[in-house]
């Protein structure tokens, strides 16, 4: 089994910034691409940053020059740096995985279960 879990959510004033971590953990043999999505009230889940296991990181429109996606691949751990930032930041964060279990040759999407980011004065 795999487990992702999310950490560094919170209540920050506009302008503010806050750092989010996603630590997978199991029996990983090896992790692709890591991202983070969020999802607002009444809205659809979007991407906002995908790191490949090497290559180009990709960030949505709205946060580039803002937030920075980086990981750590010895411990399995994707982070979001999430600077100057906006009301409409305000979403439920959640960070995916593709990973390859033990005893597998094929690669599986695992989601987190999510962390709250809210952005008010």
């Amino acid at each position: 089994q795999v487990q992702l879990v999310e950490s560094g959510g919170g209540l920050v004033q506009p302008g503010g910034s806050l750092r989010l971590s996603c630590a997978a953990s199991g029996s990983i043999i090896h992790i692709n691409g890591m991202g983070w999505y969020r999802q607002a009230p009444g809205k659809q889940r979007e991407l906002v940053a995908n790191i490949p296991s090497d290559g180009t990181l990709s960030y949505a429109d709205s946060v580039k020059g803002r937030f920075t996606i980086s990981r750590d691949n010895a411990k399995n751990t994707v982070y979001l740096q999430m600077n100057s930032l906006r009301p409409e930041d305000t979403a439920v964060y959640y960070c995916n995985a593709d990973v390859r279990r033990a005893g597998t040759t094929w690669y599986n999407k695992y989601w987190g279960q999510g962390t709250q980011v809210t952005v008010s004065s």
